[in-house]
């Protein structure tokens, strides 16, 4: 599997590194799923992802399903923490300190599980299970292989569905 994070497009950061490792041209066409995740029908042995938050882009490719997502850490409304955490992950994010990168953290496992599994966000997020990782760290939860990252200003995370290793470090996307 293969991350890459940088400032600017999702889809221009993608097209630009799988033309590089395939030599392609250029994407080729994309579909969706029914619930809205992208796959190359000519190819669906390339599975990838990308997410994009405050002009930073992420993509993940890989051999396997796979789910990526980074966010720029700002606050949010308060009580936002209740809402998207379920007990034990509320009570692992206030051992922390209840800060806004801890929740992004958790967040974005969240997020990049939804988009592994193809599920999206049809239930409450607090409903979606994530292992209770800090940035650097990567955990398994039913079957899955989940990996946190962090940066100045950011977070991201990925999860994986494949026995393949998750990449150790991001660039700074600065």
């Amino acid at each position: 599997m293969e991350l890459w994070l940088e400032e600017g497009d999702a889809w221009a950061l993608l097209a630009r590194k799988l033309g590089e490792r395939f030599a392609w041209a250029q994407l080729p066409p994309v579909a969706r799923t029914d619930s809205g995740k992208p796959w190359f029908p000519q190819y669906p042995q390339c599975h990838f992802n990308l997410s994009h938050s405050g002009g930073l882009a992420l993509c993940g490719v890989g051999e396997h399903p796979l789910g990526v997502d980074v966010e720029r850490v700002r606050p949010r409304r308060e009580g936002l923490a209740r809402y998207v955490l379920s007990e034990e992950e509320y009570a692992w994010f206030t051992l922390r300190g209840g800060d806004w990168g801890s929740l992004y953290t958790l967040w974005t496992l969240k997020e990049a599980r939804v988009k592994c599994t193809g599920a999206g966000l049809r239930q409450a997020p607090r409903s979606i299970a994530v292992p209770l990782l800090e940035p650097g760290q990567t955990g398994i939860l039913d079957g899955l292989t989940f990996r946190a990252y962090a940066g100045e200003g950011w977070r991201a995370a990925v999860c994986s569905a494949g026995p393949e290793p998750l990449q150790e470090a991001l660039e700074d996307g600065k």
